[in-house]
This record gives C-alpha cells, structure tokens and sequence, in this order.
C-alpha cells in the first residue's frame, strides 16, 4: 500500500511540474505588446526600440481625430479612428532607424507627426 500512495505522489509532482514549466515557456513566448498612443500632432512614445525577428503586438489608439503612422521602409502601417485601438502583428525583418510618418490628414501640424523605430539584432 505504501508503495502505491509513493508511486501515486511521485506520478503527481511530476505531472505539477511538467504543468509549471509549460506554463511558463507559453508565457515567455507571448509577443511583447507595444502600445502607441495618437494625438495631434505627437506619438507616445515617440521612439521604440525593437529586435529584428521577435514578433510584437502593435496597439495602435487614437485619442482626438482619425491618425495612422506609416513605416513605409518595413512596409508597416496602422490607423484607428478617435477614440478606436487597433491591432496588428510586426515582426521586423531588417535592422536600422526609421522614421514613420502620420498617415491619415489631421490637420496643419500633420507634416510634423513622426516617430522613430530602431530595430536592433
């Protein structure tokens, strides 16, 4: 009898344990969510610092009016209506500095609605 309930404590811990560190490995592998808030005539934050090949979760809100950001070079752009947060994956493909731009008119300080995306090896 003492060695069934040994073998039945045995079989459970490492059942618990097994469970512990695939929940864990799935938690590690959840993209990181890069949340980008829109406003006339600013992104914030206005710099995010990415690695290429990690995919992430781009949360894109617009507080006042419609706004998108464009990454022309990444082929990347996002836009989301006042007051609407749309969603899309990224995964960087190549490294270097670039600078988005605001894709949708908002009104006479659009020109100068830019952010800068660094994505790193």
């Amino acid at each position: 009898m003492k060695f069934k309930a040994l073998t039945s404590s045995f079989v459970l811990a490492v059942l618990a344990t097994v469970l512990f560190f695939a929940h864990r490995s799935n938690a590690q592998e959840a993209p990181r969510r890069i949340e980008i808030v829109a406003k006339r005539f600013d992104f914030t934050p206005g710099d995010i610092t990415l690695k290429k090949g990690v995919p992430v979760v781009i949360a894109f809100t617009s507080q006042d009016v419609s706004h998108g950001v464009k990454f022309k070079e990444l082929n990347l752009v996002v836009a989301s209506k006042k007051g609407e947060t749309k969603e899309i994956n990224f995964t960087p493909t190549q490294t270097g500095t670039f600078v988005g731009q605001c894709s949708v008119f908002c009104g006479s300080g659009h020109g100068g609605m830019k952010m800068t995306l660094h994505v790193t090896e």
